[in-house]
């Protein structure tokens, strides 16, 4: 009987030890991927948030000139990685991560207030279906075909929720985006064989709410709703960390 008992008291105790333990990510390695007009600064709330739980991260610089370069610049990214990839996308980020997660490393997808194509679709099928976002209006392009987003669109549609001069930075440090990268089809949806999180700024004039929601219901994501503009990770980064984290450690 003693000996039984010291099995159970051992027992007890190791799974005590287990449940006492803060929860670690089963994946450690995140990839971040910006949208149009923006750069890996995007994320510059985000990164110190997850690498204070031990993550690997990198903020892909997407040369934002086509879709297929935007996704080689990502995939040259995970290739850096070593181990299994979480990979997350804002806004057109979204139709980045949906090619460029067809890595095998990748084994999860994050979408931010993001466009979500299905297979063979465009930036142009996407944001059809559903009536024009506001922020659309405000579009501007040159004559070499890249589009930027005019001060307005930024400080009424885009980032509306920063403080002034948070606006002003994003104005003046804007990138712009190949026209031609809208018209650019994917070819297969990652998040057909891959788990999904969607984060839904309800206050996003860019990609519209109800979009957003048909996107998330279309690819079964675990969806989490923020009273926010276009850039949550800009004006809640912890709570969009914890939604990043959160699936880091689900998968």
């Amino acid at each position: 009987m003693s000996t039984i008992k010291q099995i159970v008291a051992t027992t007890m105790i190791a799974a005590a030890s287990i449940t006492s333990n803060p929860a670690e990510a089963q994946v450690k390695n995140v990839v971040l991927v910006h949208g149009a007009f923006a750069d890996g600064s995007s994320w510059s709330k985000i990164i110190p948030r997850l690498q204070a739980k031990g993550l690997n991260v990198i903020a892909v610089q997407n040369p934002l000139i086509s879709l297929e370069e935007d996704v080689a610049a990502t995939k040259r990214a995970i290739a850096l990685m070593d181990g299994p990839v979480l990979l997350v996308g804002h806004s057109y980020g979204g139709m980045v991560i949906t090619e460029a997660g067809n890595d095998p490393r990748v084994v999860g997808l994050v979408y931010v207030a993001a466009l979500v194509p299905n297979n063979g679709q465009t930036v142009v099928d996407v944001t059809s279906a559903f009536p024009a976002a506001p922020g659309s209006g405000e579009f501007r392009q040159d004559a070499s075909g890249f589009l930027s987003l005019s001060p307005k669109g930024i400080n009424e549609y885009f980032a509306q929720d920063l403080p002034a001069k948070e606006r002003q930075i994003l104005v003046a440090t804007q990138t712009p985006w190949a026209g031609k990268a809208t018209v650019t089809k994917i070819s297969t949806a990652a998040w057909k064989d891959k788990p999904s999180w969607f984060i839904i700024g309800t206050e996003d004039h860019m990609v519209p709410v109800d979009l957003a929601r048909a996107e998330a219901k279309m690819i079964k994501a675990k969806t989490t709703e923020l009273k926010s503009s276009h850039v949550p990770m800009v004006s809640q980064p912890e709570k969009v960390a914890e939604v990043i984290i959160n699936a880091a450690q689900g998968l």
